[in-house]
């Protein structure tokens, strides 16, 4: 029986499978504008062939990571042979948050408080949530707003935010002893039938800011590098 498409993203399509979980296929397309990648865009801006194989096989490495960090997470196994990989069914919050945290004040955060901050200040591992709406520009959401909403708990928000900044530390500590170092990364979150938080989605160098001797890299070069 074939595997049902129930939902194409800009960089993934979703597929039911008959075991109640579902397989996320990785493309080749990133987010951008102009033909230039950046992770912080809203739509798609360019194809790069193989970024759908070098961001699962970072994903599988880190998902393999926080296993055994206890971090509880969708991942289930991987095919790299068909750029794919199984996941646990998880509700999103709200119609999709993505989670941003932050160790270098850049990109969206300095353009927002550019008066209050030097470009590129140090930051302590600061977290930050935006709703997934590309006509409203991604706009940022309080804890309290959250609540008010009716989107997640308290407790749920705490453990977002608690999880995050662990899950930020291995990613930043793997780029660290490969001499890069790790600016700003986003997660989605999701949760079981019981409630419970997971991390969701992937963890790939499309979806984070890592510089080398204080410049930017890419992410195919990021990813080359990673695996070099």
């Amino acid at each position: 029986m074939a595997n049902k498409l129930i939902y194409s993203g800009k960089t993934k399509d979703v597929f039911a499978l008959d075991n109640g979980n579902y397989l996320l296929k990785f493309k080749d397309d990133c987010t951008g504008k102009d033909g230039v990648f950046d992770p912080g865009e809203n739509s798609i801006g360019l194809t790069i062939e193989g970024v759908g194989d070098v961001n699962l096989r970072m994903s599988i490495y880190f998902f393999e990571k926080l296993k055994e960090a206890g971090v509880i997470t969708h991942y289930v196994s991987a095919d790299l042979k068909n750029t794919t990989m199984e996941v646990l069914p998880a509700k999103v919050f709200g119609k999709g948050l993505e989670v941003i945290c932050r160790l270098r004040a850049v990109g969206s955060f300095f353009r927002r408080y550019g008066e209050y901050v030097e470009n590129g200040a140090k930051l302590d591992s600061y977290v930050e949530m935006t709703f997934k709406n590309d006509a409203k520009g991604d706009p940022l959401v309080t804890r309290d707003g959250l609540i008010e909403l009716g989107i997640m708990s308290g407790r749920q928000y705490d453990e977002i935010k608690e999880m995050t900044k662990k899950v930020t530390k291995v990613v930043a500590d793997e780029m660290t002893k490969r001499g890069m170092e790790l600016y700003d990364i986003k997660f989605e979150f999701g949760y079981d039938a019981d409630g419970n938080v997971m991390l969701i989605d992937e963890i790939a160098s499309g979806n984070m800011r890592v510089y080398k001797d204080g410049q930017y890299i890419d992410p195919m070069t990021l990813s080359r590098l990673f695996f070099a």
